[in-house]
């Protein structure tokens, strides 16, 4: 039997693939730091626990409606409405079985064979194998030095074929927040050569300092009709397991997408719909705990990066560090550094291969900060034990 060749070229994720050997090797007894998955360290709101609980005890476990339960797309429109300044009508939320399950619909939904996506970089690995999948082509958009949007090189890459401009922000990796300028000019060229716009917000409660997360659907009411958002509850939550997101669009892409959920997936998980509801009525304090805890840690993340000499912008964002490690690198690129590091180390980061950026790492902040110092001494002595063999 043979699978049909869209689905048999789709990449198994890297990010998952060295976080499993990560774990393969913990199983055997190695003392391994891993900061190779996305996932808070953080347990979801107690709120959010009970409610599930209390969801599987009273029975309210069976099918919903396949959009989402109408009183949680209520809830996700005025959550949307208070978070992006902008007025959200139920209708134009569909609730999906993740983020990632939104973005997948998404281009389903939007994309026709050759169809092209301007990605600005770096990027998270599973856009471009969606992107594939749905019969899209990625046009990959390399970043400024500060890992920001090269606004000049996305018009550019532009062509006849471009449907839609896909970003994420804050970003993963690289910890990026777009500028409202940034996004205005993003959406003047969206507008004049008639594209949508995928804005993945996943990481959109996490911001530090003087950061403000902003929305393209927030700058214009044009620039609202052409912007779909891409949320969830697994990283603003803590809530990676419980597989539960939302799609935000024009009313009429938003019904098509629930037909699409209603076929291939049926309603999504009643448990985990209960859980969303109780953290998006009122924000559990975990919450703003939760971003207190990452901002400390990026610092010293950063800092501890930077003195070991390292070209490490800061994250003004989600909850990775994103340093070039060109010096230290050997024809195998920064995949080969990843798999030296964990062998010799024991410490698991992801190669910047993975998000478009061969030169670079991630290093994922949520883990204590002892064990990120402990990281830290460990890259430390692997790039003095690396750099000596280079010398040599």
């Amino acid at each position: 039997m043979q699978p049909n060749p869209r689905a048999s070229n789709l990449a198994g994720s890297a990010t998952l693939a060295l976080d499993a050997r990560a774990k393969e090797l913990i199983r055997s007894g190695v003392d391994v730091i891993n900061m190779a998955c996305g996932e808070p360290d953080f347990d979801a709101p107690a709120a959010v626990q009970a409610a599930a609980v209390a969801a599987v005890g009273g029975g309210n476990v069976r099918y919903t409606p396949p959009a989402g339960r109408p009183d949680l797309r209520e809830t996700v429109a005025r959550h949307l409405s208070a978070t992006r300044s902008i007025e959200v009508a139920p209708e134009e939320v569909v609730i999906t079985h993740s983020g990632k399950h939104a973005l997948s619909h998404a281009f389903l939904a939007l994309l026709e064979e050759g169809d092209e996506v301007l990605m600005p970089l770096p990027a998270w690995s599973s856009y471009d194998e969606e992107i594939r999948f749905a019969g899209g082509v990625p046009l990959h958009v390399g970043p400024r030095a500060d890992m920001g949007p090269n606004l000049e090189a996305i018009e550019q890459a532009c062509t006849e074929r471009t449907r839609g401009i896909l970003l994420n922000t804050p970003c993963n990796p690289s910890g990026y927040v777009w500028h409202a300028k940034e996004l205005r000019r993003l959406g003047d060229l969206a507008l004049e050569r008639d594209l949508w716009i995928l804005s993945d917000e996943i990481y959109g409660r996490l911001v530090f300092g003087d950061a403000v997360h902003v929305s393209p659907a927030t700058l214009s009411p044009e620039l609202r009709a052409r912007t779909l958002i891409v949320d969830g509850a697994s990283k603003a939550y803590a809530m990676t397991g419980y597989r539960i997101g939302f799609l935000f669009g024009p009313a009429e892409l938003v019904a098509v997408v629930a037909r699409m959920q209603s076929q291939l997936s049926g309603s999504p998980n009643a448990i985990s719909q209960e859980a969303f509801l109780a953290a998006l009525s009122e924000e559990p304090p975990e919450v703003e705990q939760m971003v207190r805890a990452f901002d400390e840690r990026r610092q010293v993340m950063v800092e501890g990066l930077r003195d070991m000499g390292l070209d490490t912008p800061l994250p003004r964002g989600a909850f990775y560090a994103f340093p070039s490690v060109l010096p230290y690198l050997d024809e195998r690129g920064a995949q080969g550094f990843c798999a030296d590091l964990l062998e010799e180390q024991a410490l698991a980061i992801v190669p910047g291969e993975v998000f478009g950026m061969d030169d670079h790492v991630r290093l994922s902040c949520a883990l204590s900060v002892e064990n990120i110092r402990r990281a830290l001494e460990r890259l430390g002595a692997f790039l003095d034990a690396r750099q000596q063999v280079s010398s040599t």
